[in-house]
C-alpha cells in the first residue's frame, strides 16, 4: 500500500471516538474540508466537500482526545489512502487519513495553551540555531474557542 503525505484543513463533523485496541489507544473522527472559489461575479462560493476519516495513534492520541470535539476547525497532517468496501451490494470508497499531527486552525478560532506542570517549573530555553536540536519535544494541551 502506498501512502501519500497530505495536509487537510477543515472541521470535525462527528463526535470523536477514543478507545482501546489491544495494548494501544486510538482516537478517530471524520472531518470535512470545503473548497471555495470565486464566481464570475467576484463573490466567493462553496464548491465541493471532501470527507475524510482521521485516525490518531501513539503520542498524538492523548493530546487530540483532551482537546478536540465535534465542530472544531483543525489542520491535519498525515498520510492518506483509500479503502474500498462493499455495503448493501454497492461498491464504495472511503478516504482515510492516518494523522501525524493535528492543530487548531487559528484563522477560525483562538487557542489557550496549558503547559504541563513540568514545563511551568522548568522554563523553556530560548530557541537559537545553536540549540534548536537540543530543545525537547513537549506535550501541550489545547483549549479551543471558536
Amino acid at each position: 500500500m502506498f501512502e501519500t503525505p497530505i495536509t487537510i484543513v477543515g472541521n470535525i463533523v462527528t463526535d470523536p471516538v477514543h478507545r482501546q485496541v489491544g495494548e494501544h489507544e486510538v482516537f478517530k473522527f471524520r472531518m470535512a474540508s470545503n473548497s471555495r472559489r470565486k464566481s464570475d461575479e467576484g463573490t466567493w462560493e462553496t464548491a465541493d466537500t471532501l470527507f475524510v476519516s482521521v485516525t490518531c495513534w501513539g503520542r498524538l492520541v492523548s493530546g487530540a482526545a483532551a482537546a478536540l470535539v465535534k465542530g472544531d476547525p483543525v489542520i491535519v497532517v498525515g498520510n492518506v489512502c483509500t479503502s474500498e468496501y462493499e455495503k448493501d451490494g454497492v461498491p464504495r470508497t472511503s478516504v482515510d487519513l492516518r494523522a501525524n499531527a493535528i492543530g487548531p486552525d487559528l484563522s477560525r478560532c483562538t487557542v489557550r495553551i496549558d503547559r504541563s506542570k513540568r514545563q511551568i517549573e522548568a522554563p523553556r530555553p530560548e530557541l537559537t540555531d545553536e540549540n534548536s536540536d537540543d530543545v525537547e519535544d513537549s506535550a501541550e494541551e489545547l483549549s479551543l474557542t471558536a
